[in-house]
């Protein structure tokens, strides 16, 4: 009879494996071997549960017990945990045949789930350092007794985390900040029934924290639908594992690239859903711009994108992506709000009222970038009172840094949320424009443009030089600002611009997805 594990030993006990690795390999590469050894074990130590609990149920028949409809997953014979710990050599090889054994005897579960990682290099994992993690792994049971879902799905997050702190610049290719996550997903307040969507998926934050909302608010989180997509097959495996950590059963991650291959598809178009949450790869500049003006899924109705700038593509294919009810929540750096290449599709965007809020959060929220980032929020179906109109809310300062990592804390969250609820003017924090107001701006959504900074007060009543002296500085402050912003996306430009010319000196694009 085992004990459950608390949460504090449960994280101690997981990031424990990941030290065991450390001087061998990059901190960037410990998600492919710790995570599927994690979902290894879970799943071996769950099938003796579910055995333990069928043999019980009848008696001691050894037979019954075996029986695949007691089991979610099936493990052939020789692919167990316990068959691997047995192996006293050759121990990559032993994995790697078990992993590639699971997959097969469960293919529509768990087809390449567990990625390629190379167990069998010696020279990077000695059996001596493999043995180290499997024995290490090996001194607690992932049982659902020992580790509910919901425990065990919150560690495996925590990992997620910790690998992102540990890994520098390849953190952003697979982890977005949760506390912008859970603020993106309260914006749209996901139902239960309904289907939600990630076109970058990452490793399934935004989808998780959809699920984890519905359950908060007292929804039947079991009948939602989540669908993802993901371009690297490590971090679509990881994707796949943590949403059955987290006891999911009714998702769809699928592998490819959401420009050049959208996957997810019913009939001969495009799969509508209901709420899209995305922090799509920034500014990517590789990308087959010619198709996309030609795109057979009808996702150009904007415009075509420069070649230097997918940005405005995954925009319209998120909206594309829509149902009749659907919404949005997009997370972007502020350069999609006002670059002048991208002025005309920006200008239908706003035009065909979609846009609902544009909200601006502070900077060093993308990891390893001090960019500000922005949420642009869109739905296929406004309120009547919203329609014609866009909240801008200016949440620059509502961020906390705190050893060397930026976040929201809930009374940012709640004052961003209760802006966007209340949809109305609080003067130097949000502004309800009108779409003819923007088009005075040519579809300029910039923040800086529509929520001004609030005078301070004078002293007295009679000190005008004073207030008029403070009124010119909150101007000068706001001014100020927006053309920085601006400044920013010119040098990214001017940055672009040499990289064609000097390709051998370009600097390595940050993708935050």
């Amino acid at each position: 009879m085992h004990k459950r594990i608390s949460q504090q030993a449960l994280e101690s006990y997981l990031w424990g494996a990941a030290v065991l690795l450390r001087g061998l390999i990059d901190a960037g590469d410990y998600k492919q071997f710790i995570f599927p050894l994690l979902f290894f074990k879970r799943v071996s130590d769950t099938w003796d549960e579910e055995y333990q609990a069928a043999l019980a149920d009848s008696n001691g028949d050894l037979s019954y017990a075996e029986f695949a409809e007691n089991h979610r997953f099936q493990i052939p014979e020789g692919a167990h945990w316990n068959d691997v710990r047995q192996q006293p050599k050759n121990v990559g090889q032993a994995i790697q045949t078990a992993l590639r054994q699971l997959e097969a005897t469960n293919p529509e579960l768990l087809a390449g789930i567990f990625g390629d990682s190379p167990w069998t290099n010696r020279e990077r994992l000695p059996d001596a350092t493999l043995k180290n993690l499997i024995e290490h792994f090996s001194t607690q049971t992932l049982s659902v007794a020992n580790v509910p879902e919901d425990e065990l799905g919150n560690a495996y997050e925590f990992l997620i985390k910790k690998f992102a702190d540990d890994s520098g610049h390849t953190a952003a290719e697979f982890y977005t900040n949760r506390t912008v996550v859970h603020l993106m997903t309260q914006l749209l307040a996901p139902q239960a029934g309904e289907s939600i969507y990630d076109p970058t998926c990452g490793t399934g934050g935004m989808l998780i924290s959809a699920l984890v909302e519905v359950k908060r608010t007292g929804g039947e989180y079991r009948t939602l639908k989540l669908y993802g997509q993901e371009r690297n097959l490590i971090t679509s495996g990881i994707a796949r594992m943590n949403l059955f950590l987290h006891g999911v059963e009714n998702f769809q991650i699928i592998r490819g690239d959401t420009l050049a291959d959208p996957r997810h598809i019913e009939g001969d178009g495009l799969r509508k859903f209901d709420v899209v949450l995305a922090n799509p790869p920034y500014s990517i500049k590789q990308w087959n711009r010619a198709a996309w003006e030609t795109d057979k899924w009808g996702r150009n109705f904007l415009g075509t994108p420069p070649q230097g700038r997918a940005d405005y593509a995954f925009q319209q294919h998120i909206l594309a992506s829509l149902s009749e009810r659907g919404r949005c929540a997009v997370l972007w750096p502020h350069g999609v709000l006002f670059r002048n290449e991208e002025q005309a599709m920006r200008a239908r965007m706003v035009e065909q009222d979609w846009v609902e809020a544009v909200i601006g959060l502070g900077p060093n929220l993308f990891y390893n970038s001090p960019m500000e980032a922005c949420i642009v929020v869109c739905s296929r179906r406004k309120a009547a009172a919203r329609k014609g109109k866009v909240l801008f809310v200016d949440a620059l300062h509502a961020v906390t840094r705190e050893r060397a990592q930026s976040f929201l804390k809930p009374e940012h969250q709640q004052r961003i949320l209760t802006a966007y609820r209340t949809f109305a003017d609080v003067p130097g924090f949000a502004k309800v424009a009108t779409l003819a107001e923007i088009g005075a701006n040519v579809g300029n959504l910039s923040i800086p443009l529509y929520v001004k900074c609030v005078a301070v007060a004078p002293a007295t009543d009679s000190d005008d030089d004073v207030a008029s002296l403070r009124s010119a500085w909150n101007q000068w402050q706001a001014d100020g600002r927006a053309f920085w912003l601006q400044m920013d996306a010119l040098v990214q430009t001017l940055d672009r611009s040499w990289t064609q010319i000097e390709p051998r000196n370009a600097p390595v694009a940050q993708n935050f997805t």
